[in-house]
């Protein structure tokens, strides 16, 4: 890797009671990178994604930021240094309109209440082009397909200006086509800049998108390497396919 990391992992280790859900995780990743994070169902990846923004704390090791410690962070200041996530079951506010979903997230971490509604509002209009959803604006957020539902889930990352976006299992459920719809916003989101993480089963789209591809089992990194490495490694296959 050259230069310094965006996102440094050094030593994590969080337990649930008796249960070890990360042992020692280190991982860095650079600035523009595309990384896939992969495992079985339990290997640890949501725990080791919650514990980067902020949902949960670990019991030892430490997370570095852009060069910053950021593992007692509250997860809201984290956001705002430029860290945003996806989430794999999209909840916005279903009585609100798309246009309004927006709004809220932009208002609260982007803008903290200082701009005026139409400078937000018209951020938030270009961030609904850039998803393909400015004709669905004022459409209520709970009569939106699942695809889309997806894109706004992106959107709301995106309201918080990231530099870092983690897409959590951002095109299960989906069709084919809906895939690639969701790829190609990854993709463009990457080439303006943004670092993403992608944590998905879709193996298809992971080891398409990614540069490079670290794998979770039991808690612990058990390879990493590019795609066409991963998919050759007996480790992998092994966490995925049994013994």
């Amino acid at each position: 890797m050259n230069g310094a990391p965006l996102l440094s992992v050094e030593g994590l280790v969080k337990r649930f009671a008796g249960f070890v859900a990360l042992s020692e995780i280190r991982l860095a990743v650079a600035p523009g990178e595309r990384l896939g994070l992969i495992g079985p169902n339990g290997s640890g990846k949501t725990t080791l994604i919650n514990c980067v923004s902020g949902l949960l704390r670990p019991e030892q090791g430490a997370i570095l930021y852009d060069g910053r410690a950021i593992t007692r962070m509250p997860a809201f200041e984290r956001t705002r240094l430029g860290i945003a996530r996806s989430f794999q079951i999209p909840r916005p506010f279903r009585s609100m309109s798309v246009l309004e979903n927006l709004m809220v997230p932009l208002d609260y971490v982007a803008h903290r209440g200082q701009l005026r509604d139409t400078g937000a509002q018209d951020e938030a209009m270009a961030l609904l082009a850039q998803m393909g959803l400015a004709e669905k604006a004022q459409a209520f957020a709970g009569s939106l397909t699942q695809v889309d539902l997806r894109k706004l889930e992106l959107a709301r990352a995106l309201a918080a200006r990231p530099k870092l976006l983690i897409s959590d299992e951002a095109m299960a459920g989906l069709s084919g086509a809906e895939i690639e719809e969701v790829l190609a916003l990854l993709w463009r989101l990457n080439e303006t800049g943004i670092t993403v993480i992608m944590i998905e089963h879709i193996m298809s789209a992971v080891m398409r998108f990614s540069q490079r591809v670290i794998c979770l089992d039991a808690g612990k990194i058990i390879a990493e390497g590019t795609p066409t490495q991963m998919v050759e490694n007996p480790e992998v296959r092994r966490a995925y396919l049994g013994a």
